[in-house]
């Protein structure tokens, strides 16, 4: 964001804010400078040469002249290694730490290094501090270089760098949410939550959501890295390029800068499907959305009042719009103060809400963390007597500007204000509110320079172990995220929260999903809007979305369309913008863009079990509900670049219009059979085909053999299958809606085979397989 931008933002809320606004940002500044002296002279260290090895259970620590290292391949195939001492524990990431493989054993190997062998990866360490890591048939995937510390001379922690070498064909992805994805090319990538104060495109980085998380693909394999620090660093990122004839090829490499904290990582191994599963089942299995998340959702900074909220309802439900919910943003807030309603504008909150469920309609929150810092303030006061709120060095809360005037903020990372702050969401549910988007986490606070956020000298908890702001940055979204989804769980045992948050860190899964942010109304911002949905679910979010239309302008008719048949086929599907920006209704369009909204909503609205089947598998599996092309086959190169085209499931795949004018698009088809959803041709794959993409669609292809399962014209669920080619069979998993508690649904599985020209669909069970017991529609039958 620039100058304009700030002041913008700062005269939204008047002048007497940018005053505070500069007040701050220079208090935060001579704090920093006070309390975090700078660094002075360094000495360089690496690990020098092998000493000595004691052996553990799945592998051991291996001693050099200056360092040690534990290499561990725990249960389920997974690799960590920590330099220094470094254990897996703790970590904010981790959900459950795995056990050590005791069948992997630490060996000698050749020229006196070290290695351990195990049934899905061999780990291989050279005697001066190499890392690698090898398929059990010897190729090698990732090659770790001895690492380099710089540690003050007068006494301190120290930072690292840590450089990384891929095979020469890999594709880098991940590393949270990068509007310039989701491949990662060659560039430096800052690992430090960031509000952009502004709307974002695909040149703006880092923006809300950084993690330390590496999915590289290539021939040799699919591998996800972890380097569990929630420091502020930095990577940079350099593709290899393979050598013409006898020339060496280059290896791609990858290098972590951190700024301090511990040097420890994780691999994870295998197909993209098996990665996902075992770095889900280290940071926890997503959270499962209630089944109306899954639906069209509205928001928007500036409704005003209930009067408007019926308004905008009315008009859904007098055009035959579905809609789930909407969402209230900091305008219904008394004076933007959190856990507080404008009685004024919202005079009944609670019946409001009742109302709008009634008619199906939910109503969602948006909760801030900063609480205004004023006397007599209730969430001030007893925040206060709890004393949860992030500490100044001289023993006070630290404070900062943001909507509210001058605020304070919870240390989410103490257990005592994660406990209060859980409590506060009673007065949410009180109100009528069936779920809540957490904003201005990263944590925000306005600043006409310098960083927006706390002094990086602020004090945090950090579960008990004591630190401050430059560790605790990063995991403030994740830790607002759990206090907010366990206080959920404790207030509506019965019920599954539903909760988002714009900020987050490696494990934000386990409490909920996220938004693309302030993403700019515009062509760069709705491809910027894919790019965040495919890397972050590759690092194991799957729930996300972008603001259709954007955030901070007025989209074209066209535009408007193409976000929202993008969105349409996206996990979260919620349209919203900003105070000054135009409306998002879908009427607002004109009647010819209402008509196509209205298809495209329909079509959301017809695949509403299939996505209640992909949350299920997602919670089960790990698996992304958007996947890259090259999901079920990374080793194809051409759709390794592929970015303008994703996999929803197994079953589809969706080719998003990105360009403006276009009627027209180039598909990259996996291997196999597709069929074109539209007009039932079938097209063979690996394959480049151009589809047609007028304004009413855009291109959607079936897998054949697939089987859908999506909603009837009477609003039970039918079976959507698409016919297997000639001699190949298909399949799928249904998993039905078991409503929003916890109850356990069951998973059913499906095979398809062409018998004399005839769609044969079974169900698989204990017992063999049984005929349908739901209506079965079959598509794509060549006659």
């Amino acid at each position: 964001m620039d100058g304009r931008d700030l002041v913008r933002s700062v005269q939204a809320v008047g002048t007497a804010q940018g005053r505070r606004a500069l007040r701050s940002a220079w208090r935060r500044r001579r704090t920093d400078a006070r309390e975090l002296p700078p660094r002075g002279p360094e000495r360089a260290r690496v690990p020098g040469v092998v000493t000595g090895v004691e052996p553990r259970p799945g592998g051991g620590v291996v001693r050099f002249a200056r360092s040690e290292l534990l290499v561990r391949v725990a249960v389920g195939g997974a690799v960590f290694w920590g330099w220094d001492g470094a254990e897996p524990t703790p970590s904010y990431a981790l959900d459950e730490c795995p056990g050590p493989d005791p069948r992997a054993v630490l060996e000698p190997d050749k020229d006196g290094g070290w290695r351990v062998v195990s049934e899905r990866v061999t780990v291989v360490v050279s005697r001066h501090g190499a890392v690698e890591i090898l398929t059990p048939g010897g190729v090698r995937i990732r090659k770790e270089l001895p690492p380099r510390w710089w540690e003050p001379i007068a006494g301190g922690g120290a930072r690292w760098v840590q450089r990384a070498e891929v095979p020469a064909d890999a594709r880098f992805f991940g590393l949270g949410g990068r509007a310039a994805g989701p491949r990662l090319r060659d560039g430096s990538y800052r690992l430090w939550n960031t509000d952009p104060r502004g709307g974002f495109g695909p040149g703006d980085d880092p923006l809300y959501i950084t993690m330390p998380v590496q999915v590289v693909v290539a021939d040799a394999g699919t591998h996800l890295s972890f380097y569990d620090n929630s420091w502020d660093g930095r990577v940079v990122i350099a593709e290899g390029e393979e050598g013409a004839g006898s020339g060496h090829d280059r290896p791609g490499s990858s290098e972590v800068r951190m700024s301090g904290g511990p040097l420890r990582c994780w691999v994870v191994v295998g197909t993209p499907a098996r990665v996902l599963h075992g770095w889900t089942a280290l940071t926890g299995r997503p959270a499962l959305p209630p089944s109306w998340a899954l639906g069209p959702q509205h928001a928007r900074w500036g409704f005003g009042s209930a009067q408007e909220v019926r308004r905008v309802v009315a008009g859904y439900r007098e055009r035959g719009l579905p809609l789930s919910a909407l969402h209230l943003d900091i305008d219904h807030y008394d004076r933007h103060q959190v856990f507080t309603v404008d009685r004024e504008r919202f005079p009944d909150l609670p019946g409001l809400a009742e109302e709008l469920r009634e008619d199906g309609v939910r109503l969602v929150s948006i909760v801030d963390p900063a609480v205004k810092a004023e006397p007599g303030n209730a969430v001030y006061d007893s925040g206060l007597a709890a004393e949860a709120f992030v500490g100044d060095p001289r023993g006070g809360p630290v404070r900062g500007v943001v909507w509210p005037g001058e605020c304070v903020y919870p240390d989410f990372t103490a257990p005592r204000a994660r406990a209060w702050w859980g409590g506060l969401y009673e007065e949410r549910l009180t109100q009528g509110f069936s779920g809540v988007w957490h904003d201005m986490n990263e944590p925000a606070s306005f600043a006409p320079f310098g960083d927006p956020t706390l002094p990086r000298s602020a004090r945090h908890d950090l579960d008990g172990r004591g630190g401050d702001h430059r560790e605790a940055h990063n995991v403030y979204g994740l830790t607002m995220a759990r206090a907010g989804y366990e206080g959920l769980r404790r207030l509506r045992p019965d019920e599954r929260p539903f909760l988002f948050s714009r900020s987050g860190w490696a494990g934000m899964q386990r409490y909920g999903g996220t938004w693309s942010g302030d993403v700019s109304t515009g062509w760069p911002g709705l491809r910027a809007s894919l790019s965040l949905v495919m890397g972050l679910g590759l690092c194991g979010v799957p729930y996300s979305g972008p603001d259709v239309g954007g955030f901070d302008g007025s989209p074209s008719p066209e535009l408007y369309l193409r976000w929202l048949q993008l969105a349409s086929y996206l996990p979260l599907l919620r349209t919203h913008s900003a105070l000054w920006a135009g409306r998002r209704e879908p009427w607002e369009f004109g009647p010819g863009t209402l008509e196509h909204a209205r298809a495209a909503l329909a079509v959301r609205e017809r695949l509403q079990p299939y996505f209640v089947t992909l949350a299920q598998l997602s919670r089960l599996t790990g698996a992304p509900y958007v996947r890259p092309v090259w999901w079920g086959s990374p080793g194809d190169r051409a759709l390794r670049d592929c970015e303008d085209a994703f996999l929803l499931g197994d079953a589809l795949l969706v080719a998003p219009v990105l360009e403006r004018g276009a009627d027209r698009r180039a598909v990259r088809l996996p291997r196999g059979r597709w069929y074109d959803t539209a007009t039932g041709t079938a097209h063979e794959g690996p394959a480049q085909v151009l589809l047609d993409a007028p304004l009413s669609r855009i291109p959607v292809l079936a897998r054949a053999g697939s089987v859908i399962p999506v909603r009837g014209d009477d609003g039970g669920t039918e079976l959507e299958v698409w016919a297997p080619a000639a001699g190949r069979t298909g399949g799928g998993v249904v998993v039905r809606d078991a409503g929003d508690g916890w109850e356990e649904p069951e998973v059913e599985r499906w095979t398809t085979a062409l018998d004399e020209g005839r769609v044969v669909v079974q169900r698989l069970v204990e017992e063999g397989a049984v005929e349908p017991g739901c209506p079965v529609r079959v598509r794509g039958l060549q006659r």
